[in-house]
Parts: structure tokens; sequence; C-alpha cells
């Protein structure tokens, strides 16, 4: 099973990917492919469509669109399942020390990270990150 782990704007330029690739790569997860990225409003808007009708749409996709990002593809038999537990809920305010969102999470948007919530979002989002179908 494969799932997308993506450091965030504000993570990417606040200089903390090389800090949790690091963390990925000790916690073991295999890391198959990882590249920077940034996303144009279209894409971002296609990303993000299960929020679309929500307020903070307009505002997720402006914050995704300003500034790189670095998408990992993770591999592993329970990937999706296992890189939500080591991220830690959307809100670092309620994380877990040692979770990537308590350790760098600023907000509910500005938390560091984005993971795959299932096996479907996974194959969705790493298509349009990584290619392919």
């Amino acid at each position: 099973m494969h799932t997308l782990l993506m450091l965030k704007p504000d993570t990417v330029e606040n200089g903390h990917a090389g800090k949790i690739i690091d963390l990925v790569i000790q916690n073991r997860f295999r890391i198959v492919d990882l590249r920077m990225l940034s996303f144009d409003r279209p894409t971002a808007e296609r990303f993000y469509d299960m929020h679309r009708s929500r307020d903070f749409f307009p505002d997720l996709v402006a914050y995704m669109t300003s500034g790189p990002v670095v998408a990992l593809k993770i591999e592993g038999p329970e990937a999706v399942e296992q890189i939500r537990a080591f991220i830690g809920p959307t809100d670092p305010a309620k994380a877990s020390p040692g979770s990537l969102r308590y350790m760098y999470g600023i907000s509910i948007q500005n938390n560091a990270v984005h993971a795959s919530d299932s096996p479907e979002s996974a194959k969705k989002e790493l298509a349009i990150v990584f290619g392919g179908s």
C-alpha cells in the first residue's frame, strides 16, 4: 500500500523539510518517491475538492499555492494508518508530543503536513502529485 505525506508551504519555508524527512526515515517509513513542487490554483482545487463547499476552501487553496511543498510517497502494509498516527490530529494543540503536528504545526491550517486519510484518498492524491492513474 502507498500513501502521501506532503510537507506544506510554511513547513518548507521555515526550513523544517529536512528534519521531517529525517524523522520519517528514523521511524522506518519507506519513501519510494519524493519531489518538491508548487501547486497551481486548479491543481490545489482538485486536490482539496472534498472541501470545496466549506468556508475555509478559498483560504486553503491560497495557502497551498503560496509556495512549494515537498511530497513523499510512502510504502508499507498499513501506510495510511501508520502515517496518520505519526503526524497526529489536524489541530496541533490536540496532537501528542512526538507527532509531526505537535512539533511543527502552528494552527489548524498551518499544521505542517498533509497525509492521505484513506486508501482511496491516497490513490487520488498520489495520482495528482506524482502522475499516473
